[in-house]
């Protein structure tokens, strides 16, 4: 369930610029791993990957990317298992 919302996190940041036009969209879901890569042009990127490891434990990884309002370039990278979501931002 976690990364349902890290994945809604990640649209929130995705869309809050509509201006944006999409160099990239890949998707793939399955019943027991998913993954999707993203791109536009505002400089906003986000790839995720998600396996299901158990009945209800999900093992997900991925990093997204954007220009902050002062014009530097911010990076999150996480991991998020049973022991929970776990971050590493690099600005």
């Amino acid at each position: 369930m976690k990364f349902i919302i890290v994945l809604a996190c990640l649209c929130a940041l995705a869309f809050a610029n509509e201006d944006a036009n999409v160099l990239k969209n890949d998707a793939e879901v399955n019943p027991d791993s998913f993954k999707y890569a993203y791109e536009f042009d505002n400089h906003i990127k986000a790839v995720q990957e998600g396996i299901l490891k158990d009945k209800d434990l999900w093992f997900v990884s991925g990093e997204y990317e954007y220009i902050s309002p002062e014009g530097k370039t911010v990076k999150v990278s996480y991991v998020a298992d049973d022991t929970g979501y776990h971050p590493k931002v690099f600005v």
